[in-house]
């Protein structure tokens, strides 16, 4: 594609999708030409670092949350419907939740969500302060609810890019961790049955419920 009918939401675009299929380790400046059909250095004339670019695609995906009406709905009904819109994007894009870690991210499509949530809460009957503290507390919990399906899938690209059998490195790990795990008790009691290591089902909903009970028993309280 040439320079000049390149743009930088084309790049974006074939970022995300480049980031969902091989992660951020698989993210560089020559893949992404390739997929685009382009040289390298087109790309730079739009778009001068990894870093930049992972900041632009992970502002874009976002936009992905939708963001509910909060004169049309209460607020536990809104903050449940955006909490699970935001885990629902980071299962969707596992490098996000690791980029975290090691990328700065700012822009307009997490700012969009920021401000709508802190929106909730002020008009559930927050003040300021407590509307950030609560706002917080949702994108932590939601981060680390995304986290053990993003590492999985971080951790079998890894392996698989090496000469080994992914999944049975994985089978054999979870093998002997059981067997580590068979010396203590409640865990021996679970063993075959949730499967160790393994989150219950629905241990987002259980979580969330929980976080907003907590934030309607604070707000009763006045």
């Amino acid at each position: 594609m040439p320079r000049a009918t390149l743009t930088a939401d084309q790049i974006i675009g074939a970022a995300i999708d480049l980031l969902d299929e091989e992660g951020l380790d698989g993210l560089n400046m020559r893949s992404l030409g390739k997929r685009l059909g382009t040289a390298a250095t087109a790309i730079y004339w739009h778009i001068r670092t990894k870093d930049e670019l992972v900041r632009l695609a992970g502002d874009a995906i976002w936009d992905e949350v939708v963001l509910p009406d909060l004169a049309a709905t209460d607020w536990r009904t809104a903050a449940t419907a955006m909490a699970t819109g935001m885990h629902a994007m980071l299962t969707r894009h596992p490098w996000l939740g690791q980029a975290f870690g090691s990328y700065l991210h700012y822009g307009p499509g997490k700012a969009r969500v920021d401000d709508h949530s802190l929106a909730l809460y002020e008009r559930a009957g927050f003040t300021a302060t407590e509307a950030d503290q609560a706002a917080a507390t949702i994108l932590v919990f939601t981060l680390g609810a995304a986290l053990a399906p993003a590492s999985e899938v971080s951790l079998t690209r890894r392996l698989a890019r090496g000469d080994t059998d992914a999944q049975q490195v994985l089978a054999d790990t979870m093998t002997r961790a059981a067997e580590i795990a068979s010396a203590f008790p409640r865990l021996r009691e679970r063993i075959g049955t949730t499967g160790y290591a393994d989150a219950p089902d629905s241990s987002f909903e259980f979580g969330l419920r929980a976080i907003l009970d907590g934030f309607a028993a604070r707000l009763a309280e006045r």
